[in-house]
């Protein structure tokens, strides 16, 4: 019997469990540890935020896993013993033949001076339904996304997030002026600016302002601060706040203090036998320098080929499985549409492009979220 221990119930968590259930033998455990007592996926925020559907529509128990032959443990990883692949969950030991670290990125609203006490953080669960009424009770004024630092989770949805804003602010007649302000040059600069297009289009359509290369250095009552620009002033400040690898990652020594965790692109090997990490806690170099974009369905399919080795390895087998770089992911451009940014990120240079916008995308995002929630939770 042996057992394999899945650190973090996001998408690639639950990902790598279901599949360990699929192809290890029945005596074999899989033990899932994660906080949270249940799953939703990232892309229900923006509906939350804007009343579309509930975050509760799109949740499910963690503990419904058992029925996968999924141990679930709900409690804080407070430390993990690498060479010895065991991990402390809220005091307890847990050893394992396989480890598996899912563990996701930490939200530092604390990090920018002021931003914690005069914007809301958009990005977070516990925070939503706050987000929601602010939105829901705005009758005007100045609305800002802010995106406060790289890289975080999902690169497009805070452009999705402005684009929907401004949709409803004009059904509704609220005259509201909506912006986007980032640290890059560009939108997504995974794309390179020909194939932003799309996107600059939508937003300049909306009158949405982008505004790139916007270091923020501090945030007070109404107004954002910047190293070499303007203020750029706000009612109500959306924020998406500076992502940290995990600290109990860093204290493992599987990451460096300000850096993320560093893998085999092909294996999500950790360069420790028997312990790999997938997800947004890694960061995975691309050809052009610069990082895999955080994305559920690449910590899906990191997940799935992770499965694979370690049930190889169970076996008594030399692994093959590769994780590809090949990943998608979609973005609303209002009007019930929606665009795909996909490609081959592992190419070099990566060959990735943004769809134009139509009404079937945004449909297969919706049965994206559906078909996952069945095959994991029935």
């Amino acid at each position: 019997m042996a057992r394999v221990l899945v650190l973090g119930a996001g998408f690639g968590g639950i990902a790598t469990a279901i599949a360990l259930s699929e192809q290890l033998a029945p005596s074999d455990e899989i033990v899932l540890v994660d906080r949270r007592d249940d799953f939703a996926m990232g892309i229900r925020k923006t509906w939350a935020i804007l009343g579309i559907s509930p975050i509760a529509y799109g949740t499910r128990s963690l503990a419904s896993l058992t029925a996968r032959g999924i141990t679930f443990l709900q409690g804080n990883v407070t430390n993990i013993d690498v060479p010895g692949r065991t991990a402390t969950v809220d005091g307890s030991v847990l050893e394992a033949d396989a480890l598996v670290v899912a563990l996701g990125a930490e939200q530092s609203m604390e990090a920018v001076p002021g931003l914690a006490q005069h914007g809301h953080n958009a990005w977070d669960r516990a925070h939503l339904d706050e987000v929601h009424g602010l939105v829901d009770a705005f009758r005007g004024g100045r609305v800002v996304v802010g995106i406060f630092g790289t890289p975080y989770p999902c690169p497009p949805a805070p452009y999705e997030l402005a684009i929907l804003l401004g949709e409803r602010f004009d059904a509704r007649g609220i005259d509201a002026d909506v912006s986007v302000f980032a640290p890059v040059p560009i939108v997504l600069p995974i794309l390179g600016a020909s194939e932003c297009v799309p996107l600059d289009r939508r937003l300049e359509e909306r009158g949405i302002s982008f505004l790139g290369s916007h270091v923020a250095t501090e945030v007070t009552e109404r107004a954002v601060y910047f190293g070499s620009h303007e203020p750029l002033p706000f009612d109500l400040l959306l924020a998406v706040p500076p992502h940290r690898c995990p600290s109990v990652l860093i204290e493992a020594g599987l990451a460096a203090a300000g850096g993320w965790v560093k893998v085999d692109r092909a294996t999500l090997e950790t360069g420790h036998p028997g312990v790999y990490a997938i997800g947004d806690s890694t960061a995975i170099p691309l050809a052009n320098g610069m990082p895999l974009p955080k994305a559920g369905l690449f910590a899906e399919q990191e997940g799935l080929t992770v499965a694979r080795r370690i049930a190889a390895e169970l076996r008594g087998e030399v692994p093959t499985a590769t994780f590809d770089g090949q990943g998608a992911c979609y973005i609303e451009m209002g009007n019930g549409e929606a665009s795909t940014v996909s490609g081959d990120f592992f190419d070099d240079p990566p060959s990735v492009a943004l769809s134009m916008p139509d009404a079937r995308q945004r449909a297969a995002k919706e049965q994206f979220e559906m078909d996952r929630l069945a095959h994991w939770f029935g």
